[in-house]
Formats: C-alpha cells, structure tokens, sequence
C-alpha cells in the first residue's frame, strides 16, 4: 500500500516528538525543547558565576525541577554541574574529560597574589562563621588591613598598594563573591559559593605555602 496514495484520515498519530517541539517554540525558528524558565536557568549558569538561591528565588526551583535536562545540556559544552542543595548554590565547571582534547568554553581568571590571598582569607572567615552559625561579613577596612602584611618590605608607595587591594575587592565583587550589603557600602557578605571552590585540604595546602613564603619575606628583611 503506497501511503501517498491513500494518507490517513486520523491525524492523532502525529509523532509526539514534533508535537513537543512546537509547544515549547518560543520564537520563529527555536528548536529548543527546554521550557523558558529552564532556558534562563541555563543562561544565569553560562553567564556566571553562580546561581543563589538567595539571589534567584524563582530560577531555584526550576534548576532542581529540571536538573536532569539542564545536566544534559551542560555536557554537550563539555560543562558539570556543581550543585549544593544545603548552601542553595549552583555552578558550571569544565568537564574532567581525561585525555580527551575538547574546546574549553570557561574563561580561567588570572589571579594576582593579592587575589589569592583575599579569597584565601574570605574562605576561612566563611569556615569560621559558619562553625558559630554566623553571617559571614567583612568590611573593606578589614581586608586592608589584612591584606597590608603581605606588602613587600622595603615599599614606598603605599597608595599603589592599596590601590591593587581595591582592585583585588573589586574583582572578587564582579564574581559574586563579595556581596555589598544594603546597609554599608563598605561591608560585604561572604558568599557560600566560595566553600565549593576550595575543599579543606587545599585550604590546608595554600595556607602553608602563604605562611612560608611570608616568613621568608621577613627572613630577607635587613636588620637594623
């Protein structure tokens, strides 16, 4: 029987794929089979560099609701997908893809010593205020004022100094790291996304090269 000839007068057997796509067209020519809530979960995760619960109260829900499709379309770039449901934060990392040469879509950014030391340092504020069940908030003067020790002996330009930390600050801010509070200009929260980027043992591992490098600094300091 040729089908051609003689076409179905029933219409209800129509692929259900087809019928799937053209409910979730959300524009002319979109293909795409996410729902637009989905969707815009998946472009807070490539924009970066986290999803908060917190921030993004409505995308939440749907991450976890749609986690296994959204995971799928990640791998496809060659992403995983960190996710912490305790802390309610959200990340995209590249993929361990062994020795499989694969094109990297995540940016790596350069950190200056200083940066290391500030995330460093706000890493541990956050351990130490989580372990009291603290908020855990820092102020610009406090990171100055930390961040000070580590200036090279024999510097005369303290203005250039510290202007590299407000550099440092503002950094850290851009990725959502350091989050301004309502009340102060000058105080951020600590966000709990930084937890997920250091584990304990290279919080160990920094510390004791940072406390290292510090002591032989002042090793090297002439005596008077």
């Amino acid at each position: 029987m040729n089908w051609s000839d003689h076409p179905p007068e029933d219409n209800t057997q129509a692929p259900a794929e087809a019928e799937h796509d053209t409910t979730q067209a959300l524009y002319q020519g979109d293909t795409g089979e996410l729902s637009l809530d989905a969707r815009r979960v998946l472009v807070q995760l490539l924009a970066g560099p986290s999803l908060d619960g917190q921030r993004h109260s409505k995308l939440w829900p749907v991450l976890l609701r749609d986690e296994a499709a959204i995971r799928s379309r990640l791998s496809e770039l060659f992403l995983q997908l960190v996710i912490d449901r305790d802390l309610q934060v959200a990340f995209t990392r590249q993929a361990d893809t062994g020795d499989l040469e694969v094109p990297r879509l995540l940016r790596r950014a350069s950190l200056t010593f200083l940066d290391s030391i500030l995330l460093l340092h706000l890493r541990q504020r956050l351990t130490q205020a989580e372990a009291h069940g603290d908020r855990a908030v820092i102020s610009t003067d406090e990171i100055v004022e930390f961040l000070t020790v580590y200036e090279q002996a024999g510097n005369t330009d303290r203005a250039l100094f510290k202007k590299r930390i407000h550099a440092s600050i503002e950094k850290i801010k851009k990725q959502s790291i350091l989050r301004t509070l309502r009340s102060s200009d000058n105080r951020f929260e600590i966000s709990p996304t930084l937890k997920l980027l250091f584990s304990a043992e290279e919080i160990q591992a920094l510390t004791r090269i940072y406390r290292d490098m510090k002591v032989s600094e002042r090793s090297e300091e002439p005596q008077e």
